[in-house]
C-alpha cells in the first residue's frame, strides 16, 4: 500500500516528516508528491504540508502535521501498515 507524502521543495517540516517515515521503517513505501506543480494539490495542501496520506479500500486517510514518530507509527498501524 503506497504512502503519499505531500510536500514541496525547501519545506523543512516536510524533510522532518520524511525523516520520521524513515525512522518508523516505511520510507521505501513512500511516494513524495510535490504540490507546487499541481494547482489542485497546492490549493488543498498549500498551507498544511506536510501531509501523509493512505488510500484504503477507496477511502483516503490523512495525517497532518504536526506528528511525532509514535503518532505516525500508531496511525500507520491502525491502517494496517507495519
Amino acid at each position: 500500500m503506497p504512502i503519499i507524502l505531500y510536500s514541496t521543495e525547501g519545506c523543512h517540516l516536510c524533510e522532518q516528516a520524511y525523516a520520521l517515515l524513515t525512522e518508523v521503517g516505511v520510507a521505501e513505501q513512500v511516494n513524495v508528491v510535490d504540490i507546487a506543480f499541481d494547482d489542485g494539490l497546492f490549493s488543498r495542501y498549500g498551507v498544511t504540508i506536510p501531509v501523509v496520506s493512505l488510500e484504503i479500500d477507496g477511502s483516503i486517510s490523512e495525517l497532518g502535521w504536526p506528528f511525532d514518530a509514535s503518532q505516525l507509527a500508531n496511525w500507520l498501524k491502525s491502517h494496517g501498515v507495519n
